[in-house]
């Protein structure tokens, strides 16, 4: 029993020892960053300004058609409140059948401009994301070129100096890699019935 608590003395002390003893500072290389302005990386790419450039398209068609149907639903509304009939009638009963196809064609012109609204940012969210995505192996290269820890985006950045800014050489990869992104989201999958 004495030679038990004693082994156990023993081992506790052994484990606890090195509990006590200071531990050395790990000394970790100092960090090498880059910076990526994604933006300008959109802005300034082959595949941005061809996709900006058929975006900017798309969109132009959709202010024209609110142009359009804004001129269209307001003369039309206009006309409406002018012809009411003051009593009741077959005229009343005509202009009420008016009034009505005048607010399903409005409705559903509501839900036209919705639909390609939401189609254009689907759209532009794809772009996005294709240019992301052709980037970031790039980013990658780089990282491992320059012996960078860090690639932040120059949005999160408050200072920093040119020599850490990599956009340029991203966006020149970027451009023999992919000269070219599909402007039209896929559709989006059916739901689960």
């Amino acid at each position: 029993m004495k030679t038990l608590l004693v082994a156990l003395a023993l081992g506790t002390a052994a484990v606890v020892a090195p509990i006590a003893a200071p531990v050395a500072a790990q000394t970790l290389p100092p960090a090498v960053i880059i910076i990526v302005d994604m933006d300008q990386v959109f802005q300034t790419s082959a595949a941005g300004k061809i996709a900006q450039g058929e975006l900017k398209t798309r969109l132009d068609g959709i202010q024209s058609r609110v142009q359009s149907l804004r001129t269209s639903f307001g003369a039309e509304e206009q006309t409406l409140g002018q012809t009411r009939p003051t009593a009741p009638g077959a005229a009343a009963t005509a202009w009420e059948a008016k009034v009505k196809d005048f607010t399903t064609r409005k409705q559903q012109a509501e839900a036209e401009l919705t639909k390609r609204n939401e189609d254009f940012q689907a759209s532009r969210q794809y772009v996005l994301k294709q240019i992301n995505d052709g980037a970031q192996p790039i980013i990658t290269a780089i990282m491992k070129e320059r012996g960078a820890s860090i690639a932040l985006a120059e949005g999160a950045t408050l200072q920093h100096s040119a020599s850490v800014d990599v956009t340029n050489d991203v966006v020149a990869r970027l451009d023999k890699s992919l000269p070219r992104v599909s402007s039209t989201a896929p559709a989006a999958p059916a739901a689960p019935r």
